[in-house]
């Protein structure tokens, strides 16, 4: 399953109620998440972050965090 920016231009609310969804629909599957925002991705067992087309950092989000990288700046911007 691919999904690109599948909460991108909806609400608080139906974002939750999509992410949701999505994590059923994911359960036992292999997925790709394409998102801007974090709370999309936060629940992920792996992350890629790219930055002018290169991946820059990977792993899950406590990994990320603990790194104090790109991914942890996104997340206090």
């Amino acid at each position: 399953m691919i999904l690109d920016e599948a909460t991108s231009s909806v609400d608080t609310r139906t974002e939750l109620l999509i992410q949701r969804a999505m994590r059923e629909l994911r359960r036992d599957r292999t997925s790709f998440i394409i998102a801007h925002r974090l709370s999309t991705i936060r629940d992920a067992d792996h992350i890629l972050v790219v930055q002018t087309g290169q991946i820059v950092e990977r792993g899950n989000h406590a990994e990320l965090l603990a790194r104090r990288g790109v991914y942890y700046q996104m997340t206090r911007a």
